[in-house]
């Protein structure tokens, strides 16, 4: 299994994520996070990940989980001809209810844990793919989960990892310190294990 989780982007590990994937990596960008934005804020949102990736000589293409919403089968199908997921920022809730309402959370967990493909994650790309997304509605509004997803919002993750994860930490220009100190908040009191990443942060798994 091959993980690369950040707070924004590469931080300061390019080196260990091309290390991770390999130069050229075919790179499937899901920005399912965005969807609730509007469409020229997402459309942008996708150009901002395509643009650096295939800048520093991947091969990057969106690919969007709700083209496969009931039909995982199709989904996976379309995953296993990349070599790593690049899961953007956003709000994580609705990510996450994307991911269910796909399929798609089933099918990366699985692709991801046998060694299919990578995944590399940040900000809300990293959180989901923690245990638990508790504390996290300091900056992130579950609220719109219902129209954009159709769904109630979920609280667990993917759980590739152990722990939690908040992003933004330190001094970090995306941080609102009162809404860090909350979700730190939130996490101690549920008794969960949890890392506070700074934006030059990653954490790298391979095994």
């Amino acid at each position: 299994m091959k993980l690369f989780l950040s707070s924004y982007r590469f931080g300061d590990h390019r080196g260990a994520f091309v290390d991770l994937v390999g130069r050229g990596a075919r790179i499937a960008v899901i920005a399912a996070a965005a969807d609730s934005w509007p469409l020229n804020a997402r459309s942008s949102a996708v150009t901002s990940e395509l643009t650096p990736l295939r800048a520093a000589g991947f091969t990057a293409e969106e690919v969007d989980v709700r083209d496969f919403a009931g039909a995982p089968e199709a989904l996976e199908a379309r995953l296993r001809e990349f070599d790593c997921l690049w899961v953007r920022g956003g709000n994580t809730f609705v990510l996450r209810a994307q991911l269910a309402r796909s399929g798609a959370d089933r099918v990366i967990e699985m692709l991801v844990r046998s060694g299919v493909v990578a995944y590399a994650g940040y900000s809300a790309g990293a959180c989901v793919a923690t245990p638990t997304l508790i504390g996290l509605d300091a900056s992130d509004d579950p609220a719109e989960v219902m129209p954009t997803c159709g769904i109630d919002p979920i609280w667990s993750g993917l759980a590739l990892v152990d722990f939690a994860i908040v992003p933004h930490g330190g001094d970090s220009l995306l941080e609102d310190p009162q809404m860090t100190a909350r979700t730190v908040a939130a996490l101690t009191t549920a008794g969960a294990q949890f890392t506070v990443l700074t934006d030059q942060e990653a954490i790298v798994v391979e095994r």
